[in-house]
Order: C-alpha cells, then sequence, then structure tokens
C-alpha cells in the first residue's frame, strides 16, 4: 500500500483581471452577458487564451506536480504573489482548480486565514462541535477531545461568548486548537500563525511536529518565518511565479530560495510588483549612507549610518514608516517606526524624501535585509517591500582587544563592563 497521501498534476489555477475604466455603471444585462460569456470559456474553452482587451488572464499557479507522504512536514515558501496560498486553497477543497488532478488519502483540517471554517455568531464551544462535525466526528469523538482543546487555546473564559467578540489572537488560538486536536490525517497551516504571540507559535510548531513524528500525520505549512520552517519542516517546495522551482529537503529549498531572492535585487524598486498595500504611496527608492554620507552598502560593526527611503503617490495624513532589518531566516531583528519614535504624527506629502539615522548599529558581521512599511495610522498598509537592500556588515575589533567578535555566538554585541573581585 503506498504511503502517498497527497498527489498533485499538473495543477493549474488562472483568474481573470479587470483593467478596464468605468465609464458607468454596469447594468444587470452587462452582468448577465459577462458571467454568461466567463462560463462558457470556463466549462467549454477552458484552455482557450482570454482575448478580451479589457481583462488579463493571471496564471496564480502553472502546471505544479508534487507528492507528500505520510508523516511529511513540508513547507512551502516562496515570494509573495508566489501561489501558496492559492495552493492550499486549492488542496483544502476551497477554490477549485482550472485544470489538473488532486487525489488525497485521509481526512484534511485546514487553518487558512482568522475565521476560515468559525460561524461569527456562535460560541466557541458551538464552533469546537461545528468544526468536529465537519470533519465527520462525533459528539462522543469530539466530547473526549474537548478538554484538550480548550486547554491548548486557553480561552476558557471566554468559550460560551460568541466568537464575533474574540479578538484576533483569541480566535486564532482557538481555531488552531480545534484543527490540531480533532484528529485530521492531513493537517494544513497558512501564515495565519503569524497573528498569535511568541510563546503561542512555539506551542503551535511544538503540536505540529508531536502531530507527525508521534502520530504520523502529514503537515503543510506557510510561512515568511523561515527559522519556523527550518525547525518544523523535513522537506521543503519553493513556489516563484506560481511554478515550483525546487522540491527538496528543507535546507536545499531554503538555499534555492535565498539565491532567488538575490536575482531580484537589481530590479528598480518602481518596478518591482513582490509588494503589499492599497499602493497610494510606495517606496521608489532607497540609500544607505555611511558616517562620512557616502552612499554604500557596507558598514563597519557599531558604526552608524542613515537610511533615505523616497516615496511616490498621494498625501497621506497620520502616516507611519517603519525599516526593518532581518537576517536570512525573515527574522526581524533590528526595527526602527516613526509611531514609536516621533511623538508627533507625520505627514508625507506624496514625493518625500525620508531619513533615517540609526546609531551604533549593534548587529554582528553578516547580511542582513532591508524592508519597508509604509502606512496609515493605525494599521493600514499602503506599501510593504522586502528585501529593498541588502546592508552588508563587516567584521570589526569594535572592543578594541585584537579581537574581533564571533558571530556564532550571537547576533548582537553590547558594550560591557567586567568587574572581577
Amino acid at each position: 500500500m503506498s504511503d502517498t497521501v497527497i498527489k498533485v498534476e499538473n495543477l493549474s489555477k488562472r483568474y481573470v483581471i479587470g483593467h478596464q475604466r468605468q465609464e458607468r455603471y454596469s447594468t444587470l444585462r452587462d452582468a448577465i452577458a459577462n458571467s454568461a460569456k466567463s462560463l462558457k470559456q470556463r466549462f467549454f474553452n477552458p484552455s482557450q487564451k482570454f482575448d478580451d482587451p479589457a481583462y488579463e488572464e493571471f496564471w496564480a499557479l502553472k502546471d505544479v506536480s508534487f507528492e507528500v507522504k505520510q508523516g511529511d512536514r513540508v513547507g512551502i515558501i516562496g515570494r509573495n504573489g508566489a501561489g501558496k496560498s492559492t495552493l492550499l486553497k486549492i488542496l483544502s477543497r476551497i477554490t477549485e482548480p482550472t485544470s489538473g488532478k488532486i487525489s488525497i488519502k485521509g481526512r484534511v483540517a485546514s487553518l487558512l486565514e482568522v475565521g476560515t471554517g468559525f460561524h461569527q455568531e456562535l460560541t466557541g464551544r458551538e464552533n469546537i462541535f461545528l468544526n468536529g462535525a465537519i470533519l465527520g466526528m462525533g459528539r462522543a469523538e469530539i466530547n473526549k477531545k474537548f478538554d484538550e482543546i480548550v486547554d491548548f487555546a486557553e480561552v476558557e473564559r471566554f468559550l460560551d461568548t460568541p466568537v464575533k467578540h474574540y479578538s484576533s489572537g483569541m480566535y486564532v488560538r482557538l481555531a488552531f486548537a480545534v484543527a490540531a486536536h480533532l484528529e485530521p490525517e492531513i493537517l494544513i497551516v497558512d501564515e495565519v500563525l503569524a497573528v498569535g504571540d511568541t510563546a503561542f507559535q512555539k506551542k503551535c510548531l511544538g503540536k505540529m511536529e508531536n502531530f507527525s513524528d508521534k502520530e504520523g500525520r502529514t503537515v503543510l505549512f506557510v510561512s515568511h518565518n523561515m527559522a519556523a520552517i527550518e525547525a518544523l519542516c523535513n522537506r521543503g517546495i519553493l513556489l516563484n511565479t506560481g511554478k515550483i522551482i525546487c522540491n527538496d529537503k528543507v535546507n536545499k529549498t531554503m538555499n534555492m530560495y535565498h539565491q532567488n531572492l538575490k536575482f531580484k535585487d537589481g530590479i528598480d524598486l518602481k518596478n518591482r510588483l513582490d509588494r503589499q498595500g492599497d499602493g497610494r504611496i510606495r517606496c521608489i527608492a532607497l540609500q544607505i549612507l555611511n558616517q562620512d554620507n557616502i552612499e554604500t552598502d557596507d558598514i563597519g560593526m557599531g558604526e552608524s549610518f542613515k537610511i533615505i527611503v523616497k516615496t511616490e503617490g498621494v498625501p497621506i495624513e497620520n502616516a507611519i514608516v517603519g525599516i526593518h532589518f532581518g537576517n536570512i531566516y525573515r527574522n526581524y531583528l533590528v526595527r526602527g517606526y516613526t509611531y514609536e519614535q516621533v511623538k508627533e504624527r507625520i505627514s508625507l506629502k506624496g514625493k518625500d524624501t525620508i531619513i533615517c539615522t540609526f546609531y551604533d548599529f549593534p548587529m554582528m558581521y553578516g547580511e542582513y535585509d532591508i524592508q519597508v512599511w509604509i502606512g496609515q495610522y493605525p494599521s493600514e498598509c499602503c506599501d510593504y517591500l522586502e528585501r529593498v537592500k541588502v546592508l552588508k556588515i563587516r567584521s570589526k575589533d569594535i572592543f578594541n582587544t585584537g579581537i574581533i567578535p564571533d558571530a556564532h555566538g550571537g547576533l548582537c554585541f553590547c558594550q560591557c563592563q567586567w568587574v572581577i573581585s
């Protein structure tokens, strides 16, 4: 008997994007005509190119094929827009593929976004039983796991409160607890765990590892946190523009991912499409200036430097600008945010030059990715761009002892005073 639990063959998913400007309001007649044309295209000529100039076809996935064995923990990684979430939605039977075939052996539980599978008007208790019923479990089976779910989620106090009143963190805790404890053979988890706090994320990763190692079940995990992927997964699938470019052991897949990121470094920021946000204002250029105001990407340990961000767009009141530095595992290590460090709210005119000075930068030697976040208070994202530039920190005798600190002993350094008596 084969131990393959998921088999995907030539899977493709196409979306149609409209580009026409609306000169008038659409009528019911227009809507019916467009729907009929779309249905005809989908069912009778699914492979035919969409030739309406007002629309563009976008392939979120294109000829994707792979197999997953029982007990595998597979990390699915890739840049924004690579097709990761689309793939999980198809595997979870939420979205239908345009073409291709999927074979799944076993019961599937999915946690794709906050609120998936929960009824807003029902209480936490009622939603546990609802999700169990959806998974095909009887009341006795759910009762057997009920206390374990509540204990893991830490929401006992709010168990009989409608989940529409839950915070996003409470929602995710209960949703993950339900998905992981109601004995599915396959657990599919998207980036949603990032909503929870650090302690809960570690708890979830431990549960998923135990779920696979001791119970022989299968996990598919999408995350931008490379440290979590490396810690949990034994295999990795790297997607790029809807296609698989690596399907191998997790370390090899992560190395390919980082190599693939480097190929993007030479693209003009104005032309970068792998960005998030509503686009009202965007980062179009970034410079690094050293202590002598010379542009460079090479800074010595402990030195100060400036980041200059140039923007383009519409005016934004109550704006927030953030700059993150992260390592190859996509962990944020150092950041500067205007709303934390500037007392008064700032405004952006739409064409701005923003200068942020980082003093005595405390990172050990190595390479660090720079991410830029621009938004409007409290949390509206206008533009978020990863790997805008790579900052190189060179080694240095920072303590004047003749010894260069060892980067393997920690990510940061600190000036210390030692007294021995």
